[in-house]
């Protein structure tokens, strides 16, 4: 039979060899707590992939012996459900992890509910999507919600050398000599994902042949070959993803250009084009805006530019225009304005449109008052006259305030100031 993969076979049995994730699994934490008092309630446990989702899970029914099953909400149906409650009844507690938790249907989710309030399945939802944004609210009221972090490279480490150590489980019974500089790429080139890591070295292992003496040897390059490339943690269906998007526009923003460049590696490496083209047209008008008002048929250009390459010629325009955003000068002045309009719009102060300003192209609105006291702008010197465009109600508000970041918007504030006193 098929040896498990020793990601698999080195599951920590109790929450005492769970690695990482004090926070919540060390001594005096909440799970520890619940653990030790027998006392658990469900929860969701969110976070980026390999980092203990599942093996919190299975320490905590190792730790506690209760019936511990593993259901996936995508794969696995309604009648895989009712076999667990059927256990439940049984033996009056199951533990079930259910992995892609927020991917559950609304017929599992009735299903399930009730015995999550009378607490004879122990629910486990696993996920790497932000709870708050994916896992329907009757779910997630009924759970705790963890987040669990990325492991430290000395936390890896200790799950290395662990497996490396472990006669039973591990490779213990075999002899091993790995460089140090190997140990530290398992545990820092996967980004903080044990799984990853456990799975490159067991590839090591396995695919280096013993020398006369039956010793395996891992140098760094064996370590490197077998290591595959993570996907960062801008995959595209984590929450990470979204992170990485924030700190790409905050980083641009703020006129961080080795940042700026840094997220955008990340998210190149995750091949998601779409995303950073949407997220750099959003910034040309939102945080350059008026200050530079070529940054926008700039930044398109280079974005129809990289489509039209592909990667990984694309990511050559796309890093020009991420520095020329970044230095740029800035200015929300236009976004500030509109969203001041719509706030007012949303709490009601509107006003009636000035009778002169009323559309006067239809016969009997000259009886009504429709358009009557307009003037024609075109027909004034300089092709401005002062009127009351405004509604009464709001005829003295203000919503565009010009920032003087850029040139052009430094001549707009110029004549804007110049409107403002002759009205």
């Amino acid at each position: 039979m098929q040896q498990k993969p020793l990601a698999f076979r080195m599951r920590p049995r109790t929450i005492d060899e769970v690695v990482g994730q004090q926070h919540l699994v060390g001594d005096g934490k909440i799970i520890a707590r619940m653990v030790k008092a027998k006392q658990l309630t469900s929860m969701i446990l969110y976070g980026p992939p390999g980092i203990g989702k599942t093996s919190i899970a299975s320490a905590i029914a190792g730790s506690t012996k209760y019936a511990f099953r593993t259901l996936n909400a995508v794969t696995n149906n309604k009648k895989d459900m009712e076999i667990v409650a059927a256990e439940a009844k049984m033996s009056g507690k199951v533990i079930l992890l259910l992995d892609e938790v927020h991917r559950l249907d609304k017929a599992k989710q009735d299903f399930l509910l009730p015995y999550l309030e009378n607490g004879m399945i122990v629910l486990i939802g696993a996920t790497t999507s932000n709870p708050y944004h994916a896992i329907n609210p009757a779910i997630r009221s009924r759970c705790q919600i963890f987040e669990l972090k990325p492991l430290s490279p000395d936390e890896v480490g200790q799950a290395l050398l662990r497996a490396l150590e472990d006669d039973e489980r591990g490779f213990g019974k075999l002899k091993i000599e790995i460089a140090d500089e190997a140990l530290l790429h398992f545990a820092q080139g996967s980004n903080g994902d044990v799984r990853s890591s456990l799975n490159a070295l067991e590839l090591a292992i396995l695919s280096t042949d013993k020398d006369e003496n039956d010793i395996i040897h891992i140098n760094v390059k064996t370590a490197e070959e077998c290591l595959q490339k993570k996907s960062l943690v801008a995959d595209k269906d984590g929450d990470g993803h979204y992170d990485v998007l924030s700190a790409f526009q905050k980083s641009i923003r703020g006129s961080d250009v080795n940042a700026a460049l840094h997220y955008l590696g990340r998210l190149i490496e995750a091949g998601d084009l779409p995303s950073i083209s949407r997220r750099l047209i959003v910034i040309a008008y939102e945080d350059i805006g008026l200050a530079n008002p070529q940054a926008g048929a700039r930044t398109l250009a280079a974005i129809e530019t990289a489509e039209r390459i592909g990667f990984p010629e694309a990511r050559i325009p796309l890093a020009n225009v991420v520095i020329e955003l970044c230095l740029s000068p800035k200015s929300n002045s236009a976004v500030l304005a509109i969203q001041a309009v719509l706030d007012d719009i949303q709490k009601g102060i509107v006003g009636e449109v000035p009778d002169h300003l009323k559309d006067a192209h239809y016969q009997g609105a000259k009886e009504l008052g429709r358009g009557i006291g307009y003037l024609y702008p075109h027909d004034f010197e300089n092709g401005w006259v002062p009127q009351q465009y405004l509604p009464n109600k709001l005829k003295n508000k203000k919503y565009y305030q010009p920032k003087k970041t850029g040139k052009f918007e430094q001549a707009l504030a110029t004549v804007y100031e110049k409107l403002t006193r002759s009205k």
